[in-house]
Order: structure tokens, then C-alpha cells, then sequence
């Protein structure tokens, strides 16, 4: 399955509303790192590692998709057959998985008590990071602590890992979660500017199309396996 333009868009916009939500999250570690240097060069480097992360995560999320279809291959039968059947189950995965996310964005359900306990202290090498970071703020120490930063577990992100699953390519995954962490950075950006209060007053807002964006992608994939089935 190829990327898509409204694909795309609609992975943009995610991460673009979502820039509430990233800010009571990640907004503090910005502020207390990147921000603290004083250079846009820092906040471009650790958003690059945290845009790196998004991208691998997305990959091998589009790696898993293919797989699943060449496994399923394996058992003999029409191939275009099986890589049917096999494309409409990845297809119902994710619109689950994306239409869950979309549920509890919109607060119709409560978010996963594994994604509110995570914590950057839980991450092996953290502190060691951290005082790296500390010591001489440089580039290479800001990118490896977005790289670290960028697999936290987030729902936003995580829907987009979900949708990427559909890609099933490595390149169409990469591409789908690199759109959505591109969404972030203008917003991500402004916290660091300091003009972060703006996006944080309209969160409610912005979580609530966020949601819709969410099932609106669960209902294009599960109306598209449905269909496939048929």
C-alpha cells in the first residue's frame, strides 16, 4: 500500500493538533534542554532525533505489515489471494487500534494506565544522558536525547505507528510516521519560543478534531477490508 496525499495530510494534521497534548508531555523536557541554549540550532537537532525515531518506529511498524503478508504466503493457495486476506486483516488491525485511540482522544474512553505512568526516568542510560545534556548542550547530545525521547509511549504517536502498520512497506511506514512528527514541530517549535500558552489554551479543541482525524482514518481502513471482503 502506497502512501497517499490524504494519507499524508490527514497524518500532518494529527500531529498538528496534537501539539496540545505533546506540550504537557515533552514540553517541559524542550524548555529544560533546547531551550535552554538559546540556539534554534539545538531545538533543530533534538527535534531531528525525535523525527529519526518516529521514522524508524514507522518502518519497522511497515516492515511488520510485510511480513505478515510474506508469512502468510507460506501456506500455500493463490498468493494474490493470500496477500488480499492478509491486507485486509492489517487493515483491521489499525483501523482498531486507530479507532481506540480515537474513542479515548475524544474522551469516550479513559487512556491506558501504561501510557500515563511513562516517564523518561524509566529509560536505561537516561540520567547519564541527561547530564551529558547538562554539561555541554551540544548538538550531537541534544539529537541522541531526541532519539531517546521520540519512543515514549504518546497515544498520538501511536496511532500513527498503527496506521503505518497498513503501509505495509518499510518506505510508506517511514514516510507516514515522519509526516506525523513533522505535524508536531511547528507547535513543538513554538513551545520552545516560548508561545507555547497559545496552543496549550486551545488543547480541548485541537484534541477533539485530533480524535476525529483518528476516526476518520479507522473508518477508511475498516471500510476498506470490509469491502475487500466482499
Amino acid at each position: 500500500m502506497l502512501t497517499s496525499t490524504v494519507d499524508v495530510a490527514a497524518l500532518f494534521m494529527l500531529g498538528f493538533l496534537g501539539t496540545g497534548h505533546c506540550i504537557g508531555m515533552c514540553g517541559p523536557l524542550v524548555v529544560a534542554f533546547p531551550g535552554q541554549t538559546g540556539r534554534f540550532s539545538a531545538h533543530l537537532a533534538y527535534h531531528a532525533g525525535r523525527l529519526a525515531t518516529y521514522s524508524i518506529i514507522g518502518a519497522l511498524m511497515g516492515l511488520a505489515g510485510k511480513g505478515m503478508i510474506q508469512i502468510s504466503l507460506q501456506f500455500g493457495g493463490s498468493p494474490l489471494l493470500w496477500i488480499s486476506r492478509c491486507q485486509v486483516f492489517i487493515g483491521l488491525v489499525a483501523g482498531l487500534f486507530l479507532l481506540w485511540f480515537g474513542l479515548f482522544r475524544l474522551g469516550y474512553l479513559s487512556e491506558p494506565d501504561w501510557l500515563s505512568i511513562a516517564t523518561p526516568n524509566r529509560i536505561p542510560g537516561w540520567k547519564r544522558l541527561v547530564r551529558g545534556a547538562n554539561a555541554n548542550r551540544s548538538l550531537v547530545n541534544l539529537f541522541v536525547l531526541g532519539l531517546f525521547l521520540g519512543g515514549l509511549p504518546c497515544g498520538l504517536s501511536y496511532a500513527a505507528f498503527a496506521k503505518a502498520l497498513s503501509g505495509a512497506d518499510l518506505l510508506a511506514g517511514a514516510s507516514m510516521a515522519f509526516f506525523f512528527g513533522l505535524g508536531t514541530l511547528p507547535g513543538m517549535l513554538a513551545v520552545g519560543a516560548g508561545s507555547g500558552f497559545v496552543l496549550h489554551r486551545f488543547r480541548r479543541q485541537a484534541d477533539l478534531v485530533a480524535g476525529l482525524i483518528m476516526l476518520g482514518m479507522a473508518a477508511e481502513l475498516i471500510i476498506q477490508s470490509v469491502e475487500a471482503v466482499g
